[in-house]
């Protein structure tokens, strides 16, 4: 999370017109590198992209695969490069192309009217580079900002798609707690202001082999469905 206000990125206008036709611009975040015939995440990726150009022939899409990207971390170098711009300090060749890494995805993320992210839980939780990428937009000043009464978000007017798999079932009372994926993109996007992202998530189709197709095969439609409506 940024730690001052307004340190990077600027907010533009997210829609560009083509002839008499307003174009939308729609944002795709893929964090799986694994093949859509073994990651159900991907293939709800795959599946979700297919159907909404079928569906939206003339927005202009952009597409993000996480970890071809090779983020760097989000961390001092970023960080004290956004604080000294601000303060008007010179900076560092490093801290000046972290802080540029920084801007291009977060003004990108802002310019966007919708957005849709695609994930697997691992090990309880998203990917690595997930994190850092929301660690580049989860900006004061940019995504939410401070108040008195605490900390309001500022893109809620975003419509956001969350795609989420996990091999497990964590619908019961033991296991919720434990599932730190979905909730913990709902509830970033949540502080920035996104209430209400529909959300679709397939789980339990390693635990339940004799359901496997079935349960997966449900799931693709509910995404297919979500996707010519968004």
């Amino acid at each position: 999370m940024g730690l001052f206000s307004s340190l990077f990125g600027k907010k533009e206008e997210n829609t560009k017109v083509e002839g008499n036709k307003t174009m939308s611009k729609v944002l795709f975040v893929k964090a799986n590198d694994r093949p859509a015939e073994q990651a159900i995440s991907s293939k709800m990726y795959e599946t979700f992209v297919s159907a909404y150009k079928e569906a939206n022939p003339n927005t202009e899409i952009t597409e993000l695969d996480l970890f071809a990207l090779d983020l760097p971390y989000y961390g001092n170098i970023a960080i004290s490069g956004g604080y000294k711009r601000s303060q008007g300090m010179e900076i560092t060749a490093e801290e000046e192309k972290a802080v540029a890494t920084v801007d291009k995805y977060l003004n990108q993320f802002l310019e966007a009217e919708k957005v849709v992210f695609a994930f697997p839980l691992w090990n309880f939780t998203v990917p690595a580079p997930l994190i850092t990428y929301i660690s580049y937009l989860s900006q004061a000043g940019k995504t939410f900002k401070y108040t008195a009464n605490g900390p309001e978000g500022l893109v809620g007017d975003k419509k956001v798609v969350v795609l989420g798999a996990r091999g497990s079932d964590y619908s019961s009372e033991q296991m919720a707690p434990m599932e730190m994926a979905v909730n913990y993109v709902t509830n970033v996007l949540g502080f920035w202001g996104i209430a209400n992202p529909e959300t679709v998530v397939i789980e339990g189709h390693n635990q339940y082999p004799d359901r496997s197709q079935q349960i997966v095969e449900e799931g693709l439609d509910n995404v297919k469905k979500v996707a010519a409506k968004f």
